[in-house]
């Protein structure tokens, strides 16, 4: 598996502007053909997605020794965990816990660089160069670009242009980091500037070579909004690919953006720009500094104000990528739902034995002690958080579950629970003033909401979805 290699040549390809097929802009076949990304942030259409249903249970029939359908492989293939997640929902964490383990090659967030490369692009146009990468990561496929060229960009290339590469258990461990004071098989997080001081930098033939020794990989990333656009991917009997989603109250999600509002500004924009793409929300970007073309006029408003008008809303658009996901999944077909894992950051750092060993199965990974006390001691910390809001610490669950109610103004939560309340019912996260609002409600309540709660209003993609999955 050329997973690192591949990787760093998306990174090169990025930089280089290679904006090409296949790299989020739809070409005029994906707009036209059945099989192309549908309007809403990438959703296949559902002609294509009944056709591919039905190729897919016809070779399940026809495949000798095949238990049930495409996709469920055999325990000696290479497993494939992506983590689906967005930002500020606790996933550096759940990330983390993969990293951990001494049979995962883990890969923080590899479409950061593509994001960043492709600025100011909106998130539904990159949706598909996302997910083309994921696809390349994966299955070593070639990604698009001269051979050639590809050949040059990559022969210098080493682990240092890995993002977070200084916290990645397998670079900063032996046999890559002979130096390191932790081997692989050890628990524990890597100080990321002892790492850099012990480890210097190998290339990426290197790290290459290790990731075909694990018999699971793992990929962390919070920039694929639907779930619609993995199940190409999911289908892929050669890819043996598994989705944990990972969800958090959305006011505590609201709270913890607000204190990283900076960091997170140009990526709002992203996927705020996903909603408005007019004149309009243009003339918006210009009134609160954002986008003023050199030596134009705007006007800008203190930095807080303006931070916080794009944090909010890209939260609802989130929100409403949430429900997606929520009703895409609630209908979906058994062979689906083996492969998808859903999980609530307030589950998993008030149960972390039970929610580690739920994840462990999942992934078909083996228990460890040593991970299960790394994952108690991360959350019983002394506090909330730290002044780095991007650095992963040990923290006060009960803290971090609500914090929210403290910090956010009686208008901020008001203003969150209107946007997201779809969503939050679904996920069994009480309103504010509701029965059980002090406490979150458990999984099994979590389960049953999901499975009997009444749906708002659907509209024609709902619908149409839920006739899909009956055909």
């Amino acid at each position: 598996m050329q997973c690192a290699a591949t990787y760093l040549y998306f990174i090169v390809a990025s930089g280089l502007g290679h904006r090409g097929p296949g790299w989020g802009y739809k070409t005029e076949g994906e707009r036209s053909s059945p099989g192309g990304i549908h309007r809403s942030l990438g959703v296949w259409s559902l002609e294509a997605a009944a056709a591919g249903e039905r190729e897919q249970g016809a070779e399940a029939q026809s495949t000798p020794g095949n238990l049930s359908s495409v996709g469920e492989t055999v325990a000696q293939e290479k497993q494939h965990i992506y983590v689906h997640a967005t930002w500020r929902t606790g996933s550096s964490f759940l990330g983390e816990l993969f990293n951990q383990h001494p049979d995962v090659f883990y890969l923080y967030e590899p479409m950061w660089h593509l994001w960043q490369a492709l600025y100011p692009g909106d998130a539904e146009s990159l949706q598909g160069a996302l997910r083309d990468m994921l696809r390349s990561i994966l299955c070593s496929r070639a990604p698009p670009g001269d051979p050639a060229a590809r050949a040059t960009d990559t022969a210098n290339l080493t682990t240092a242009a890995l993002f977070r590469w200084r916290t990645n258990k397998v670079i900063c461990s032996p046999p890559l980091c002979p130096g390191a004071t932790r081997t692989r098989a050890e628990v524990g997080l890597v100080e990321d500037s002892a790492c850099e001081r012990s480890c210097p930098p190998v290339a990426l033939r290197a790290l290459e070579a290790e990731c075909r020794k694990y018999p699971v990989v793992v990929i962390k990333d919070v920039r694929l909004l639907d779930l619609g656009v993995l199940v190409p991917l999911l289908r892929d009997p050669g890819l043996n690919l598994k989705v944990v989603q990972l969800f958090r109250d959305p006011r505590a999600v609201h709270n913890s953006r607000l204190k990283s509002r900076q960091g997170l500004l140009r990526e709002s924009i992203q996927v705020l720009r996903t909603r408005q793409k007019g004149d309009h929300f243009h003339r918006v970007l210009l009134a609160h500094g954002v986008g003023a073309r050199p030596g134009g006029q705007s006007r800008a408003l203190p930095a807080a104000p303006r931070a916080d008008f794009f944090l909010t809303g890209a939260l609802e658009v989130i929100c409403e990528a949430w429900l997606r996901d929520l009703l895409f999944a609630r209908g979906a077909p058994s062979w689906l739902r083996r492969r998808y894992l859903r999980l609530r950051y307030e589950d998993l750092v008030r149960q972390p034995r039970t929610q580690l060993r739920r994840l462990l199965r999942f992934a078909g990974l083996r228990a460890i002690a040593a991970l299960e006390a790394f994952a108690l001691n991360m959350t019983r910390g002394a506090a909330y958080g730290t002044d780095r809001p991007f650095h992963l610490s040990a923290r006060d669950a009960r803290e971090a579950v609500h914090a929210w109610r403290e910090r956010l103004s009686r208008e901020q939560v008001r203003q969150v629970e209107a946007s997201c309340a779809p969503a939050m019912r679904l996920l069994a996260y009480p309103s504010s003033g509701e029965e059980g609002d002090n406490l979150l409600s458990s999984p099994a309540s979590l389960l049953a909401r999901i499975g009997s709660h009444s749906l708002p209003q659907t509209n024609n993609w709902q619908k149409g979805m839920r006739a899909f999955w009956l055909i």
